[in-house]
This record gives structure tokens, sequence and C-alpha cells, in this order.
């Protein structure tokens, strides 16, 4: 088993705001790899969270942002399950960091699942066009339609965007990290950007 220092539980809590104990377990599982330790805690989160994500979220925040040219402004509706949650400055700092992303990125949609069929069946139609004469098997062109499908999910659902302001992780993953340190499901329920546009 490694040897976890104070020093890396430290650190390794304050880049993810994970409890002590379980960022020191991470690490001992990590072998003492910082990075290798920040996937175990986010594959724990994961699995903390999809255990939450039933029960209902009925209290949250609106976070807001407005660009500072004025020309673009966001507002985002960050749902969670007590008003404990709602009012603290860490939730609503992930309201903001969310606001800013949409900004930033301008997605259409919250999640895949928020996608209309006829778009989703659009997508497909365009994707496997592209391939109808590649002489193909037909089961290796879903294949390919199914990872296009995943490309464009990325594009244009909030959950799936790489956050902007670090990459490694989606807007998906920053909502885990939170859950997992808060103990509470939290889910974004809508959002609206404005642009003036030329």
């Amino acid at each position: 088993m490694a040897n976890v220092t104070a020093e890396q539980v430290k650190e390794l809590r304050e880049r993810t705001g994970i409890g002590m104990m379980e960022c020191k377990a991470a690490l001992e599982e990590a072998g003492c790899d910082m990075d290798k330790a920040i996937e175990v805690l986010r594959k724990k989160g994961y699995a903390r969270a999809k255990d939450k994500a039933e029960r209902a979220a009925r209290e949250g925040f609106i976070g807001s942002y407005v660009h500072m040219t004025g020309k673009i402004g966001v507002l985002v509706e960050l749902n969670c399950e007590s008003d404990f949650v709602a009012i603290n400055e860490e939730f609503k700092e992930l309201a903001k960091n969310i606001a800013m992303h949409i900004a930033a990125a301008a997605p259409r949609y919250v999640a895949p699942a928020d996608i209309p069929a006829e778009i989703l069946e659009q997508e497909r139609a365009i994707a496997r066009e592209q391939f109808k004469d590649s002489n193909k098997p037909p089961a290796i062109v879903e294949k390919i339609v199914e990872g296009k499908l995943n490309k464009f999910y990325e594009e244009v659902c909030l959950l799936e965007q790489a956050y902007v302001r670090d990459d490694k992780f989606k807007i998906k993953d920053l909502i885990t990290q939170f859950v997992a340190k808060f103990k509470e499901n939290t889910k974004v329920a809508r959002f609206v950007r404005f642009e003036i546009k030329k």
C-alpha cells in the first residue's frame, strides 16, 4: 500500500472538494498518482450520483451571467434537494460557472434525451448518407453513425460538453463532483441564452 502524505491528501481535497478520508483512500488506490486519484474519485462520484439521481430536486438557484460586452446573457436553473444546499455559496458558484460556460459554448439542449426525435433522425440520416458508397458492412456503418451521434451530443448538449475553463471535465463531471461532496441530487433543469446578433 502506498504511503500517502498529509500534503497529498490536502492537495487532492483542494482540487476536488471531496472529503479527506475519500481522498486518502483514492490516493492509496492510485499509488499516490494525483491524476489517477482524481479519476478514482470521479468514478466513485458517478456511482454516488447515480444513487441520488432518482431523488427529487425541488430546491435550487437561478444562476446568471452577462458577458462584459453586454451582448450575451444566460439564465440557468440549477436544482438540488434542500434549501440548505441551494443557499450555499459553492452551489451558487456552480450555477454561475455553468451559466458562463453556456454563454461561451452555446449548447442547444441540456442532455441528449432533450433532443427532438426528428433532429436525431436527421443527424443519423446525414451520417448514413456519408457512408452509403463506402462498401462497409451495415453493422460497421451503424457503429460509425453512433460515434458521429456521440460527437453531435458533445457539440449541442450542455452536460456532454467539455467545460470551457478545464476541458478535462465535462459539465456533467462538475455536477457529479458537487453531488459527491454535498450528497444531494443536483441537476440543470433548463437554461436560456440570449445573444444580440448583428
